[in-house]
Formats: structure tokens, sequence, C-alpha cells
């Protein structure tokens, strides 16, 4: 009973896989993206791959200021929030849904609220995934970053 599980566990991790577009490493493409002057990263690389339970993301970051961070999480498209951890330990929470095959947004919560919203959009090729971002800036005010990821070749 245990190894059928076991397989029937690997056959939906595989199936999961190939339906799923997000899954892959998608590296910044900086000139392509759009953020608030001096808030453009230097480097950003994402990693999505199938894990049990979800999808497992992770991305590395250097910033302007060469600083660099990562978050790291697993997480389904049930809504439900997941622990995002970071180098400096654990981070906002976030919560997926899947608005179609393509497009994805992700939810950040500080406190029982959202305090970012990502919407990730895959193109038809399967080669560029847009993140964009809104949040509220320490004065309140809306903004909205834009980062464009070109899928790293196998």
């Amino acid at each position: 009973m245990k190894r059928s599980l076991t397989i029937a566990a690997l056959l939906a991790s595989m199936l999961f896989a190939e339906t799923n577009p997000f899954l892959g490493v998608w590296t910044m493409n900086l000139r392509k993206s759009k953020y608030p002057h001096g808030a453009l990263p230097k480097s950003m690389v994402v990693r999505m791959e199938a894990a049990p339970g979800g999808i497992h993301y992770h991305s590395d970051t250097t910033g302007a200021d060469n600083r660099v961070t990562q978050a790291d999480y697993v997480a389904d498209y049930s809504g439900k929030e997941a622990t995002v951890r970071g180098v400096a330990g654990i981070l906002a929470p976030v919560s997926l849904q899947r608005l179609d095959a393509n497009t994805v947004v992700a939810s950040y919560i500080h406190g029982g609220q959202v305090i970012a919203t990502s919407r990730r959009s895959i193109s038809k090729d399967g080669r560029i995934m847009t993140i964009s971002t809104t949040s509220k800036d320490k004065d309140g005010n809306s903004v909205t970053n834009t980062g464009v990821y070109e899928r790293a070749r196998p």
C-alpha cells in the first residue's frame, strides 16, 4: 500500500510538472523590467519546482545596494497561507491562486492584511514570465514593480 501511494504521488508530481508552465529557472531581464528609480535589483533568479503539496519557489536577489536576499516557500494554489523563509528568517506569509493555466496571483500577508500582490503571467510561447507586484511605499502610496524574466535554457 505504501509503495502504491509513493508511485501515485510521483505520477501526480510528474503530471503537475508537465502542466505547470511556471516550473523552471527564470532570470530577470534588467533592461525590460520596470521599477521605481533606484529600486531595480542588480540581479534576480527565480526557481520553481514541483514539490509535494504544491510548488517550491526560491529566489536569489542582489539589490541595488549589493545586499543579497532570498525567499523560499512551498505552497499550493488553494489560497492557503504558506510560510516564506529568507536569509533573515521568516518573512510575510504568501497565498497563491491560479487564475488560469498561465496566470497566478500571489498575495503576501502581514497582520492578517494583504501587504503586496504579485501577478505572475507566462507568455504563450512559455519563454517569458512577467511578475507585476503592487505594494505601498513608506508614505502609503501604491507602487508597482514589473519584473520580466526569461526562462533559462536547460
